[in-house]
């Protein structure tokens, strides 16, 4: 029996090992003890942190550190997002420090795919930024009541901000602020598909306010919070559902 899903587009250019973090414990914990960078980096990395001139050490020359994570930077520049700039971020891997060290040597300075990490059917956690809607009131920010005619100094407002004592302002107040763009985690999105042909998920006119998908792409069911062209971070689900199919769905056809 076929049922209809509403998912979401994401595009998901390759991310390029740029690097690799070593850490050493300490008393206060984790420490980064030194960062290898590959011996050819994207140029666009220059706009975002300074390069150095030359590799100060070589991977091989690591022999003790108690973790180590992947420094990589993404592509934008292939996308329609209209932006350069790539933003750097550090993964960390799973499996014993020989396993780890391994996977870093293979990888680095090559690119990895959303196929690499993930696949159809699998539940993953997605981390986003929400739509931004700037300096709001408090009517909008937490739907309190607007006030009567007869309502004193102002109408879209609270009354008092709390009693005599205690001598300061409780932090449950509604008071305006900032509304939106907040970092938020959804929990256990269902994969649909990944996917290699941007043209199975792009319209003729291309997608709106965003154009067009030329690098592989992945639906997922749902929604994801933020707007278009907004970077989202894709996790492993760190509680997935044991109950939920692993299977992955057969997708029939995409409506656009």
């Amino acid at each position: 029996k076929e049922i209809v899903v509403p998912t979401t587009i994401i595009e998901c250019p390759p991310m390029y090992v740029a690097g690799v973090s070593f850490y050493k414990k300490t008393l206060l914990g984790l420490n980064k003890s030194i960062s290898i960078l590959a011996e050819k980096l994207p140029k666009e990395m220059a706009k975002k942190v300074q390069l150095p001139k030359k590799t100060i050490k070589k991977i091989e020359e690591v022999k003790e550190f108690d973790d180590l994570r992947l420094l990589v930077a993404s592509n934008p520049k292939s996308t329609g997002v209209g932006t350069k700039k790539p933003k750097l971020l550090e993964i960390a891997l799973g499996g014993s420090n020989e396993d780890k060290l391994t996977y870093a040597k293979e990888n680095l300075g090559k690119e990895v795919k959303i196929s690499d990490v993930f696949e159809s059917g699998k539940q993953v956690d997605v981390h986003a930024k929400t739509k931004g809607k700037g300096f709001q009131g408090t009517v909008k920010r937490y739907g309190v009541p607007i006030k009567l005619h007869k309502g004193e100094k102002t109408k879209r407002g609270i009354g008092n901000l709390g009693a005599w004592t205690p001598k300061r302002v409780d932090f449950r107040v509604p008071q305006p602020g900032k509304m939106g763009y907040h970092l938020r985690t959804e929990y256990n999105k269902h994969i649909i598909k990944i996917g290699n042909d941007g043209k199975e998920v792009t319209p003729k006119s291309g997608i709106q306010k965003y154009g067009v998908v030329t690098n592989d792409y992945l639906l997922l069911k749902g929604s994801v919070a933020g707007a278009r062209k907004m970077p989202v971070l894709l996790t492993e689900a760190i509680r997935a559902n044991k109950k939920f199919t692993k299977e992955a769905p057969e997708v029939a056809s995409i409506h656009l």
